[in-house]
């Protein structure tokens, strides 16, 4: 199979997100026990963003900054080192206790200590983002778009954001680009909510082309039941999660692509890696191998990417998985929240086992 994609576009991804920062403690330090912090900037739709970004498709960032921020400064340049197109409202801060952008404290872990991270939310920017700040009929219309990548953490970070990821679906659909989203749970954000959010979360759903999320995504986001989780053994952990997507396809039958990672912890530097993904009525599934792994954040939306640019090419589905596999690799190899690839000849050499040097 192969999803057909518009052929006159300006952009071949699109991703609303609410930027922020992380600050890290130097040499695998815990962030309690930190001196040094090393700031690196941050959101998990830009992660699965830069994987195309690096590679030379064009991509764009739908956010929101602080006017005259420094943190929004640093932001921007980041962006357009990554090679990203940004639009973006400036809010006012409005004074020392406005609005500012996130901060995410996480250290990367080491050895038998598992990494730790701490979100600091409180006056978050991104919650104001509104779809009246958007010209979306420029965008999806005049402009074009391949592919709109919607995050569950953004349509569940207020009712502006949800109301504005809803809107982008409809926007997509009405003008043929392609919906994928990352159903990404957050208890804490649907606490009190979980009516409201159940029925943008469905729409967005209804509507997509491409959905992302393991079983507890499936039955918390969108009610689907399924069976219990098949526990540690891999064999049972696939298993439950064709069973499950079986049922998804029946609630959402205009969906083409569904996936979702496989990882076991043995250590926080070494991981076993693996895939699921279906496609039509064929499963390709990548059973966990050994990774290394400097920092865990980001392999999840590292693997999203990879998938996404490997349809954005064209490929056969047989390769999506596989290079969303080892972008997700790359991306636990690197400091940044985000893999870098260099270009598709590194990817593959991750995929294929061959750390040898290239000179």
């Amino acid at each position: 199979m192969s999803i057909e994609l518009k052929k006159e576009y300006k952009y071949s991804l699109v991703v609303p997100t609410s930027m922020g920062v992380r600050l890290t403690p130097t040499n695998g330090q815990p962030m309690h026990c930190g001196r040094t912090l090393m700031m690196y900037v941050t959101s998990a739709e830009t992660n699965v963003a830069s994987v195309s970004s690096y590679l030379g498709l064009p991509v764009k960032v739908l956010t929101t900054f602080v006017k005259d921020s420094p943190i929004a400064r640093f932001i921007k340049d980041d962006l357009a080192s990554r090679h990203i197109d940004y639009e973006g409202k400036e809010v006012p801060q409005g004074g020392p206790w406005g609005y500012r952008h996130q901060f995410n404290l996480a250290d990367y872990g080491f050895g038998s200590r598992g990494p730790r991270v701490h979100n600091d939310r409180a006056g978050e920017v991104g919650r104001t983002l509104n779809v009246k700040d958007f010209d979306l009929d420029r965008l999806f219309g005049k402009e074009g778009v391949q592919i709109v990548h919607l995050s569950g953490l953004i349509a569940a970070l207020s009712p502006e954001t949800g109301t504005f990821c809803l809107e982008l679906a409809r926007a997509a659909k009405k003008y043929g680009t392609r919906i994928s989203f990352d159903l990404n749970h957050r208890a804490s954000f649907w606490k009190g909510r979980e009516k409201e959010l159940a029925a943008i979360f469905h729409e967005i759903a209804a509507a997509s082309d491409i959905l992302v999320g393991n079983e507890e995504d499936f039955q918390l986001c969108l009610g689907i039941e399924g069976p219990e989780a098949g526990g540690k053994d891999l064999a049972a952990k696939i298993d439950s999660f064709k069973a499950m997507i079986n049922n998804v396809k029946k609630a959402y039958p205009d969906t083409q692509v569904f996936a979702t990672t496989l990882r076991q912890v043995v250590s926080a530097n070494q991981h076993l890696w693996g895939a699921i993904m279906a496609a039509g009525d064929n499963w390709h599934v990548i059973e966990p191998r050994e990774i290394g792994v400097l920092d865990r954040i980001g392999g999840g939306d590292g693997f999203v990417g990879g998938m996404l640019y490997a349809i954005l090419k064209g490929w056969e589905p047989e390769k999506w998985p596989q290079f969303g596999w080892a972008t997700g690799a790359l991306a636990t190899t690197m400091l940044t929240d985000y893999g870098q690839p260099a270009d598709e000849d590194q990817v593959w050499s991750i995929w294929q086992g061959n750390a040898r040097v290239k000179r």
